[in-house]
């Protein structure tokens, strides 16, 4: 099936989009939706992760404390290099499965993977098309600030950790400016929804 990568910075708007594409019937894969999957209890990929890491990225119930996990590894980039090598190849095969089972499960002729990481990683090999979510980065910090419990520091060390913004842009097919209302933004998703359903038939 004919997929479109979804990206953006954190903060972005990437769900806000998702969100409009899934009006129009579109089915989206959320990569970080993969990414909970695959280190749910029961998953190899949690033994690892507590083995190495310890009890303090372990809740009470056995489930991960993606938070502790989150502000450690981010604080500390050989661990989450680390991290990366076991959970990235996992989180590909979860999208591929999901992905696949789009095509007999939506009407669309195309599907969206939404994944912060898509440039970032091979998931980009995924897909035929790549639109950026773009807003400028002090916009985009205070977003993020205000939906998140992330610190300020904490948030800039994400950031640091996908591509520079005009680096993002460059590798686009196609970009949605979110610095205004999200009217602004869903109108330019339905024209992009246009564009992307001609060439999905095309193709």
């Amino acid at each position: 099936m004919f997929t479109v990568g979804l990206t953006g910075g954190i903060g972005s708007g990437k769900s806000a989009a998702a969100a409009r594409f899934r009006h129009h019937g579109v089915n989206v894969v959320d990569a970080d939706l993969a990414a909970r999957v695959v280190v749910q209890p029961g998953r190899p990929a949690l033994v690892a992760i507590a083995e190495h890491f310890g009890a303090g990225v372990m809740q009470a119930d056995g489930s991960l404390d993606r938070a502790a996990l989150r502000k450690l590894v981010f604080d500390h980039p050989e661990e989450r290099r680390w991290l990366e090598q076991l959970t990235h190849p996992l989180i590909r095969e979860e999208i591929i499965s999901s992905l696949a089972a789009s095509a007999s499960t939506h009407t669309a002729p195309y599907a969206i993977l939404e994944s912060p990481l898509l440039i970032e990683t091979s998931q980009s090999e995924l897909v035929q098309r790549v639109c950026v979510v773009d807003i400028p980065e002090a916009l985009q910090l205070q977003r993020a600030s205000a939906r998140d419990a992330n610190s300020v520091e904490q948030i800039r060390n994400i950031m640091a950790a996908q591509l520079p913004r005009a680096e993002r842009c460059a590798k686009a097919d196609d970009i949605l400016d979110n610095s205004g209302s999200l009217e602004f933004l869903n109108a330019q998703v339905d024209a992009l929804h246009q564009k992307y359903v001609q060439l999905a038939t095309q193709t």
